[in-house]
This record gives structure tokens, sequence and C-alpha cells, in this order.
């Protein structure tokens, strides 16, 4: 079941209404079965993997706890690291089976056939399940959480499975921790109409960066990717830019839906998108791109690998290891690794020149608080970052190259001239409508980037220009979204993670 979609339209009033109606001590079994039920509107079946996962975890959890009571130091700590690693290895495998056989055959066949071993491959084919990557990675948080004391282990096993599968974060995050969710599952959430307003207000913006900004993009992108032989290196350029916005209107949509849909029922998620475009380094990118990620990967990844903390060297070979970990827990394809990759070397070349832009700024007497110097920053960040875009984006590492190939031998800037622009999947009004959108989308981030949060300073305006902004608002959705054939939804890019 999509956000986007006409049957979401329908479940998520009817889980809300049927929510406040309930007493406290039953609202969150309702949140339980329509959980796994809108997960399994995708396919039934694999609603046993999740609940697979959350046994998995919800009794690793209990035995650490209890491992605790062992008087022995050694034996103590022995335990419990026994516990996580069978709790991250069977999690994982169930991950790897699903998600990473095919592309373990693939090259362990091309690997021996470089040798002269003929192999041959076993027919494998099975469906990714949706969201796999997500729930088994906050299951997974659990476990560590317990294991370092964070959180008390969940007793109540059901109300635990709800912590793993509620609904509106479910397959594409943010991906929750415990101590941030867990917690709120005890409480009593009123019907709060300023709250419920904020969260529905958020939800519009969200099917607007989806439906409007994210979807319409997509028809250009998806054009130049499928047909970049015949079309100049000037088109793939900017497909890929256009790229860019598309996955920020794309991915952002869909954690504002998921918060405000989970703010609406009186639940407090983790922002996972701030103004990433604005960020002037690397670094800073991914301190404000996919943050429940990142800080996922921070915490549970690049710490227990040592940080920062065991020298300058081994600083940059962690920071290397967990960029191209996660290059690969987006998707089975060497692409995805490249592309971490890429965003883990820029981190590094940025340390390591760190000194040099510092020099060349007193040599030339650069102003480097100054607003020109800012934008110079952020428009270079973002050249960096989108150059790794047209990997994730791409079916394969080898497509990547050839369209690399295809810009360096044949740009041709003009080849876009004379209506041709018009040509590549928008026709003039579309692209027009796309710029309009793409300038509100920039907007909203500039503004919120100087003043701050825009809901709570709409929410204190008079009533006719609050009720004028949401009209407009679900108006600009219902007209100008992109819709398909009897409201084909289109699906949201994470969600083949």
């Amino acid at each position: 079941m999509l956000f986007n979609s006409v049957d979401f339209l329908l479940f998520f009033p009817l889980v809300t209404a049927a929510y406040f109606l309930l007493p406290h001590r039953a609202r969150w079994v309702w949140l339980l079965v329509t959980s796994y039920f809108f997960y399994m509107c995708w396919n039934a079946r694999y609603a046993l993997l999740i609940a697979l996962s959350t046994l998995i975890t919800y009794a690793s959890g209990l035995l650490i706890h209890r491992a605790e009571r062992v008087s022995e130091e050694k034996r103590r700590r022995r335990r419990k690291k026994l516990l996580v690693f069978l709790s991250f290895a069977s999690n994982l495998a169930i991950l790897f089976f699903f998600k990473y056989f095919n592309f373990f055959l693939d090259n362990l066949t091309l690997g021996l056939s470089l040798l002269g071993i003929a192999f041959k491959r076993p027919a494998f084919d099975v469906m990714l399940p949706v969201g796999i990557s997500f729930y088994t990675f906050q299951a997974l948080s659990y476990t560590m959480d317990v294991y370092r004391r964070e959180v008390e282990p969940e007793r109540n096993l059901f109300r635990y499975a709800l912590f793993v599968s509620f609904f509106p974060q479910l397959v594409a995050g943010p991906i929750e921790r415990s101590k941030n969710l867990l917690g709120q599952l005890y409480e009593k959430h009123d019907f709060d109409p300023d709250r419920v307003r904020s969260g529905l207000l958020l939800m519009v913006w969200g099917m607007f960066e989806k439906v409007v900004v994210a979807d319409r993009l997509a028809m250009l992108v998806d054009h130049v990717y499928e047909n970049y032989q015949e079309l100049p290196g000037a088109a793939i350029v900017l497909a890929t830019a256009v790229f860019a916005v598309q996955i920020y209107g794309d991915f952002a949509g869909y954690s504002h839906i998921a918060i405000g849909a989970a703010q609406v029922m009186g639940f407090t998620l983790m922002e996972n998108f701030c103004r990433p475009y604005l960020a002037q380094s690397a670094a800073e990118f991914w301190r404000r791109w996919h943050i429940s990620l990142s800080t996922w990967f921070r915490d549970y990844l690049y710490i227990p690998l040592g940080g920062n903390r065991k020298g300058t060297l081994r600083k940059y070979m962690n920071t290397m290891v967990t960029f191209l970990v996660s290059g690969l827990w987006h998707g089975a394809n060497w692409s995805f690794v490249v592309w971490g990759g890429l965003n883990g070397a820029y981190q590094v070349a940025g340390e390591v020149l760190r000194p040099l832009r510092e020099g060349l700024c007193r040599l030339l007497r650069i102003r480097r608080e100054g607003a020109v110097w800012r934008w110079v920053r952020r428009a270079f960040t973002f050249c960096l970052v989108d150059f790794s875009w047209l990997f994730f984006r791409a079916s394969t590492f080898s497509q990547a190259r050839a369209m690399l190939a295809r810009v360096a031998g044949d740009f041709r800037p003009a080849g876009l001239a004379g209506g041709a622009l018009f040509e590549l999947g928008l026709d003039r009004p579309n692209v027009w409508l796309a710029l309009a959108a793409v300038g509100v989308l920039a907007a909203a981030d500039l503004l919120q980037e100087r003043w701050g949060p825009l809901r709570p300073r709409l929410t204190r305006q008079v009533l006719p220009v609050r009720w004028a902004v949401y009209l407009a608002g679900v108006l600009a959705v219902l007209v100008f979204g992109i819709y398909g054939p009897g409201y084909d939804a289109r699906a949201f890019t994470y969600f083949q993670f």
C-alpha cells in the first residue's frame, strides 16, 4: 500500500479514527494489527520475515539482559558478545538470502570464469521483500541498544513487534531507535487538533514533494537514462542533475508523510532530511541526508570499528568501509558500491585537503564567512554529490561507465536547443510546471535555512492565511500531481532497498 494511493487515502483516516476512539490499553494492539495489514498488502507471506526478525531480536534482548547476571566479568562479556553476534548473523543472513544471493552467484560465476572454471549458476528467482533493509536495521539497533544498556529489554513481545512494524515508517524509514519509539508506545496520546493539523500539513507537503515534484521529474530522468545512447551527453548531465532533485523530493516526501502520519496519532519520529543541498561539504551533506541511516552506520559500524579514536589513517579506513557498506546496503549492484565509495572518498579528500583550502583562502583573502563563498562551496558540493548520483541511478556499473563515455565523447549542449529539451520525456507545459515546483521546493528550503521550521510560523497566521495555504497545497497535489491511468501510483524510489 503506497502513501500516494487511493487505498492509503482510505486506510489512514479509518486507522486514525479508530485509534482515538479505542481505549488507551487497546490502541497499541490496533496499531500492531493495522501495521501488519499495511505490510501484507504487498505480499502476505513476507510478513513472516518481519515476525522472524522480531522474534530473534526480541529473544536476543532478553538473553543479553539475563547475561548481565553472570558474576564473572569475562564470561559475562563473552556471552553478551556471542548473543549480539548471533542476532546480527541470523538477521543479516535473511537479508543476504533475499537481497544479495543472486549478486553473490553472479560474481562467483564471473570470478570462476576468469580462472577458467565453468560454473553453472543455479536459477534463483525471488521477489525482494519491500522494506527489508529498513526493518532489519531497526530491529538490529534494538539488539545493540540493549547490549550497550541504553534501553531496558522490552518484555511484551507484541508491543516490541509494533516497534519493528509501525506502519508509517515500516518500509522506508526513518529507521527509528528503540530509545525514541519504544517508550512512546506506552504513552497515552489524546486527540490534539493543533498537532493533527500540523501533521496533516506535513503529509500534504510530502505529497507535493512526491507527486508534483519527484514523479514529474522522474519522467525526464527515466526517458534519458533509458535512451542515453541516442542522446547527447548534455542530456545525461541534465538528467543526472534533475535526478538529484527527483530523489530528494521522492525520499524526503516519503519521510515527511511518515513523520506527519505518526504525528497525527501523537508519535514523534526523528527528522530524516535537513535541506541537504544547502550543505557546504560532503561531510555536511551526509549530516543532512537520510539522517536516520547515516547515524545508524555511525553508531553501529563506524564507532565500533574505532571511529576516529585510533589515528588518522584508521579513521580514513573506517570512513571508507562505512560508506562502501552503506553503498551495498542500497542495492546488490557494483554501481551502488562505487556510489558509496565516491561519497566516502569525498569526505577523506575533504579532510586531507583542508589545510590547503584554508591556506588558499588566506592567500587570496577570501572571506570564508561571506555569502559568495558559501554559495561557491554549496555549488561545488552539489556537483560532487550529483556526479555520484549517476552511479546510483544507472541500472548497472557498465551503464554508468557507458554514460560517462557518452558525456566525454559527445557532449553537444546545442543538441538540447530548438525545442529538443521538450522531447526528453516532458513536454513544454510540464517543463514549466516542473521548474515552478522545484522553485517552491527550493524556496521552502532556503526559508527554513534562514528562519527555521515554517509550520509553527504558519499556524500563528490569521485564519484566512492559514486556510489559503492549506487549500493551495491540497489543490496543487490534486491538480498538478502526476497520476497514471486509473490512478496508478508510482512507487517510492527507496522501496527497492
